[in-house]
């Protein structure tokens, strides 16, 4: 099989790079992103791909079709960049800086120019691909609903072949340049939140003892929760709850009838985040009714757990470490904390994120201020790299199905034929 070379993607870097830094001068958020479509289009003019666009949301699915396909049950790989940015006002000070008051400062523009990279890459080698390349441009990461609403648009189905892994790369401005990380199984967390209002009874603040005080047993709210998520949760499967928000009153002579939490919730497994969603609602509402109040408890589970498949997590350190060494490619011990809303696909397919360094070369750690910073300087001297590995990433995943397939025809074959000659079959594996 013919595949991308080092040569290769170093010659598409100026290309990528200018494209890069494009996207970051005009970041837009959310759903709609009109311009970023338009830019991504414009780079993959002249190819032979067939690129369909959201409906509900200014996504890209570009589907490549491999030259060594079979006819029937051909297999498909598919990539993916988000395209968002956030609502951040820059100052990084850089010459391509935003123009826009809305900021790439996770790094998204790398993202979408890697991917254009490796889309490129392998569209010079696709005669020799063995199955199909789904390609997924997708808006609103930053806001959670991008990746299930291109799930419901066809995702999946947009090659009408079987999507048998799936696979992305989030950059990170503070880890060092060019190196990968990763891990098997729970990689980042789910995010959960919890909306609260304790119900009480206002009245003046010199006699607490007339009314309910709202506040008070907010406080007691805060507490509690830490106190029962490190006594009834697994450190080993663990929990991380923060109270962002609470707000209450309006004088200090006032005790107020009602105060508001917001409660972020952060879980790793699915049988935590189940438990969680159980349990803490009625903390809250048991701990409120013990001090005479009431509480509503709104609780929505914005983002599953990101989940690496083992296999596939391995196949992925394993293709990075042979592309660029095994000192870049890290297994780290423990998840990470953030989260991400490619745990939507990651529960549909079988596949691996991990995470590549894009430090600013030269910088010491204190100078590298981390993803979602207004001064989060991402380099852009990876981008040859990113796309590389992405690309082979694909090439090499259908070429394992292809050749495992071959070896399950064979056995099938061949237990036919023993079984028409009335002979015992033998196990063909691969």
């Amino acid at each position: 099989m013919t595949s991308p070379t080092h040569d290769d993607a170093r010659t598409l870097l100026p290309e990528l790079r200018r494209l890069r830094r494009e996207l970051h001068r005009e970041p837009e958020t959310g759903l709609q992103l009109p311009a970023t479509q338009r830019r991504v289009e414009q780079a993959l003019s002249g190819l032979d791909v067939e690129i369909i666009r959201g409906t509900g949301l200014s996504s890209l699915t570009v589907v490549l079709r491999g030259g060594r396909r079979p006819a029937t049950g051909a297999a498909a790989v598919l990539l993916r960049a988000d395209m968002d940015a956030l609502p951040v006002a820059e100052a990084t000070g850089f010459d391509f800086a935003s123009e826009t008051g809305a900021m790439h400062a996770c790094g998204h523009d790398l993202h979408t120019a890697g991917l254009v990279g490796a889309l490129r890459l392998l569209h010079d080698c696709r005669e020799d691909l063995e199955g199909d390349v789904v390609f997924m441009f997708q808006p609103g990461e930053e806001t959670g609903d991008g990746a299930p609403l291109m799930l419901e648009e066809g995702l999946l189905e947009a090659a009408g072949s079987q999507v048998v892994a799936a696979y992305g790369v989030h950059v990170s401005a503070d880890q060092e340049l060019g190196v990968l990380s990763t891990r098997p199984g729970p990689y980042m967390s789910a995010f959960s939140r919890m909306y609260i209002t304790i119900r009480g009874k206002g009245g003046h603040a010199s006699r607490p003892h007339t009314g309910m005080d709202p506040i008070q047993t907010g406080a007691a709210v805060v507490g509690q929760l830490q106190e029962y998520a490190t006594r009834r949760f697994d450190v080993f499967d663990p929990i991380v709850v923060t109270v962002g928000q609470f707000n209450a009153g309006t004088a200090p002579n006032i005790m107020p009838d009602t105060a508001q939490l917001v409660v972020g919730v952060r879980t790793f497994s699915e049988v935590t985040t189940a438990r969680a969603e159980q349990e803490l609602p009625r903390l809250v509402s048991t701990l409120a009714a013990a001090h005479g109040l009431s509480a509503d408890v709104e609780y929505e589970n914005a983002l599953p757990p990101t989940v690496n498949d083992p296999t596939e997590n391995a196949f992925y350190l394993e293709t990075y470490g042979e592309l660029f060494g095994d000192d870049r490619a890290r297994r780290i011990d423990y998840p990470k904390a953030g989260s991400e809303d490619f745990s939507h696909i990651l529960r549909a397919v079988p596949g691996s994120y991990g995470h590549l360094g894009v430090a600013m070369p030269g910088t010491v750690p204190e100078e590298q201020d981390s993803n979602h910073s207004p001064r989060a300087r991402h380099s852009d001297d990876g981008l040859a790299d990113h796309a590389l590995f992405l690309a082979h990433l694909a090439a090499r995943r259908l070429a394992r199905e292809s050749s495992a397939r071959s070896v399950q025809e064979v056995g099938a074959r061949a237990a036919a034929h023993s079984a028409r000659a009335g002979r015992p079959t033998t196990e063909v594996s691969g």
